[in-house]
């Protein structure tokens, strides 16, 4: 009796983790999944860490006053694998000039999470597919 209710509680357990893991990892609560924005401007900063790096790039907006945009990136390990970081080919800097495509938030607050980072010279790195669970 004893051992079947542990197996039970571990089996529950395991299965709280995983919905809370899958909660905490899904973009639809905070971002538009069916929307796409692009955006020029200059990397104001930018944060390497786990478990999700970010982003500020500063956008003039149409009346000319500047707006910080906060974009939410995939993990430093993973932005490595795709050569992002602080030093290399694809280092980026800041002041370094940078055009954006994200997926914005629900809400419209200048929020967003990061697809891909067009460097000034043209090359193109695509830092998430977008997906409900990136």
């Amino acid at each position: 009796m004893i051992k079947r209710t542990l197996v039970g509680f571990l089996a529950l357990v395991g299965l709280m983790a995983s919905v809370s893991l899958q909660a905490h990892h899904s973009l639809a609560g905070v971002y538009d999944m069916k929307a796409e924005k692009e955006l020029s401007g200059t990397l104001k900063s930018i944060k390497f860490v786990n478990p999700h790096g970010t982003m500020t790039v500063t956008v003039k907006s149409a009346d000319g006053t500047p707006v910080d945009w906060i974009l939410s990136m995939g993990s430093a390990t993973g932005l490595a694998q795709r050569g992002v970081g602080p030093t290399g080919a694809n280092a980026l800097r800041f002041g370094d000039p940078v055009k954006v495509k994200f997926i914005p938030a629900v809400n419209g607050s200048p929020l967003g999470f990061l697809k891909t980072i067009t460097y000034a010279d043209g090359h193109v790195v695509v830092v998430s597919a977008g997906g409900p669970n990136d």
